[in-house]
């Protein structure tokens, strides 16, 4: 089962992840939260992370901790 966080306004957000390729070459994990589960759905939060949410619009988002 995929990451699930439900925000203040009731809506729930599922956490994906994707390693992109760098212009340098370099390879990094981007992290994103979508309203349904697709390929790429992570089953946990990264331990060096946490999640916050958007002041604005409500949306999570993941820092670092």
């Amino acid at each position: 089962m995929a990451f699930s966080h439900t925000n203040s306004k009731g809506n729930t957000y599922y956490l994906h992840g994707k390693e992109v390729t760098l212009k340098g070459g370099r390879k990094q994990m981007i992290y994103y939260f979508a309203k349904e589960i697709k390929p790429g759905a992570l089953d946990a939060l990264p331990a060096d992370r946490k999640v916050i949410e958007s002041a604005r619009t409500g949306l999570p988002i993941l820092k670092k901790k």
